[in-house]
């Protein structure tokens, strides 16, 4: 997988919603939740930093799946 794959789609993940995990990157900030009858946990957002990361993420792979498809469309035509 490309360099940066895991960062895009575990920041991904969290854009519209919540969820827990154990290891989620620097650029999430953390909130314990506490039900009765089950044990703690971690719910994860993304701050302004990781929501700027997750457009450079995203424009990133764009640009490199718009460059595979070019070179795979001059080759099959």
């Amino acid at each position: 997988m490309k360099k940066g794959s895991a960062e895009l789609l575990i920041l991904s993940l969290i854009e519209h919603r919540t969820r827990h995990g154990n290891e989620i990157g620097k650029l999430i900030e953390g909130r314990w939740v506490e039900k009765a009858g089950q044990r703690r946990r971690r719910y994860y957002k993304l701050t302004t930093k990781g929501k700027k990361m997750l457009g450079t993420q995203r424009s990133t792979w764009a640009n490199l799946v718009n460059a595979i498809r070019l070179i795979a469309e001059a080759e099959n035509a």
